[in-house]
């Protein structure tokens, strides 16, 4: 078996993405904040609000269900708010308040003190240079997922046969 940086990679990210979320989640915790309060607030702050429930949902991960208890939790807490949705009176839209606005700020604050420390090791040019390479990672994701879904599209219009078992039809 071949140990090489590629071949290892994506081990790697994931096993480094996991230690990070929980460092930042066991340091945000110590202010009163949990997972659960923080990653919805700064998706909609950093994706935008106003968007709806099951936007948010796919965002953050979570089943909508799940989403529905914690959004109630912020709305609780005045850090959002609900609306109906305009195009769709069953719908509800998610929009930060002004002390979900607020709130999100002083999290920023925090994760800034977090990652500076966990990025100590690197300089601003490393820093950059490897923003730089995610964002070669993200194209190459992408075009994953675009060849994925046209193999998908061209599965469905492969040849099946007729009720004589000639090819002709489609599935």
């Amino acid at each position: 078996m071949q140990h090489d940086a590629r071949s290892r990679f994506g081990f790697r990210l994931v096993t480094l993405a996991r230690h990070w979320r929980r460092v930042i989640d066991r340091e945000l915790a110590r202010s009163g904040l949990t997972d659960a309060s923080w990653a919805p607030l700064i998706h909609l702050d950093e994706g935008g609000d106003d968007i709806s429930q099951s936007e948010l949902a796919e965002r953050v991960g979570l089943d909508g269900s799940s989403l529905v208890r914690l959004i109630d939790l912020l709305e609780q807490r005045g850090l959002v708010e609900r609306r109906v949705d305009p195009a769709d009176r069953r719908a509800r839209r998610i929009l930060l308040t002004g002390p979900g606005r607020a709130e999100i700020a002083a999290l920023r604050e925090r994760l800034l003190r977090i990652e500076t420390a966990m990025l100590a090791p690197l300089d601003d040019t490393a820093l950059d240079r490897l923003a730089a390479d995610f964002d070669r990672v993200a194209s190459g994701i992408r075009a994953v997922e675009t060849a994925g879904r046209a193999g998908e599209g061209e599965a469905r219009h492969v040849a099946t046969p007729d009720a004589d078992g000639e090819p002709g039809g489609t599935a």
